[in-house]
């Protein structure tokens, strides 16, 4: 074999881990190149981490800055809700006083977890009767009752007070008599409400007859209606029928020439600005006590108490006025004369 050829073949092996190292040498470069590279990403990584770690701590201390502002802004409301509270309750009770100076002294009362009663003696040139003022905390306390719960009955308000277990009740609607299969029969005139139902088809006749009564949080509500959903859609809860309207809105009625100037015992119920009711029972058609009054006269007196709403019940023989059992004035009969409803203030 020529040396030459000897030589390359000795050689061969050598050449060959010469590659191997030269390869393996590139590939080790290749790697170390990622390594370095993942290297940098890491601190990029740890800088953002480092920063988004700042920019919580951030917002952190910012939710707590706001939390505090809450806080106080809160406490500050409530400081304010409160002396608006208070001095909602100072002008309540200025109205309150205002109210009682203008009625005098009571001479009964009566006060419990659903209602407070104060009666006060109505004297005047002319005429004399009783006034009540009714807060109500429960409207359920107030109610209109049919006479022994029947239609076409009749039943005295002091019969309606013992059977129901009324504090006070007054006499309510206006009503007639007439004969129905031979007998005696009752009938209320208007519209009557009780327990929120319509007793009867709504009847909008005479034209000049008003309902009134109160809804379901116990607001006196009142006024001549044409439609029924005109009255249903004041959430009627209790209510009678009669005429005339004194008062609406803090604005006084004409009076009719026919229902001006006669003097007659008169049944009211009406409603300061503050939500109490008023109910008021004038006795009349007797000289040695009561003559009984105008509705001029008597419009003028509820203009003078402050009254905000005020209507005419049924009047005449019809008024009367108990308190814990007692008819306290004189109804001009002699006696209580029976009637088809009642108002009664449950205790």
């Amino acid at each position: 074999m020529p040396v030459k050829k000897l030589m390359i073949f000795l050689l061969a092996p050598l050449l060959g881990l010469g590659v191997a190292v030269f390869m393996f040498a590139g590939d080790m470069q290749a790697v170390i190149l990622p390594v370095e590279t993942v290297k940098v990403s890491v601190e990029t990584v740890e800088n953002e981490l480092n920063l988004f770690g700042e920019e919580i701590a951030a917002v952190s201390n910012m939710a707590q800055f706001q939390e505090s502002g809450y806080r106080e802004q809160q406490a500050t409301l409530e400081e304010l809700a409160g002396k608006v509270s208070e001095q909602k309750n100072l002008s309540e009770q200025i109205y309150e006083d205002r109210i009682l100076k203008m009625l005098g002294p009571p001479v009964k009362d009566y006060k419990s977890q659903r209602v407070e009663i104060k009666v006060f003696e109505l004297k005047e040139i002319g005429y004399r009767g009783y006034i009540a003022k009714v807060k109500l905390f429960d409207p359920s306390a107030f109610k209109v009752v049919l006479a022994k719960d029947t239609l076409g009955e009749k039943e005295t308000t002091l019969a309606a007070a013992e059977r129901t277990g009324a504090i006070l009740a007054i006499n309510g609607g206006g009503f007639y008599s007439e004969m129905r299969d031979g007998k005696s029969y009752a009938q209320h005139i208007g519209n009557l409400i009780i327990n929120g139902k319509l007793v009867g088809p709504f009847n909008p006749y005479p034209p000049d007859l008003h309902f009134a009564g109160i809804d379901r949080e116990g607001r006196l509500i009142g006024g001549i209606f044409y439609e029924k959903d005109q009255l249903m859609g004041l959430n009627p809860m209790h209510g009678v029928s009669f005429i005339p309207i004194l008062i609406k809105g803090g604005i006084v009625r004409p009076i009719h020439e026919d229902w001006k100037l006669t003097r007659q015992p008169r049944t009211i119920i009406g409603e300061y600005a503050n939500g109490d009711l008023i109910m008021i029972v004038v006795d009349g058609r007797q000289s040695n006590w009561s003559s009984g009054v105008t509705l001029e006269d008597l419009l003028d007196k509820l203009v003078e108490l402050g009254v905000k709403e005020g209507y005419n019940l049924d009047g005449g023989g019809s008024s009367t006025f108990v308190y814990d059992k007692e008819i306290l004035n004189k109804p001009s009969d002699g006696s209580a004369r029976p009637v088809v409803t009642n108002i009664v203030i449950l205790p």
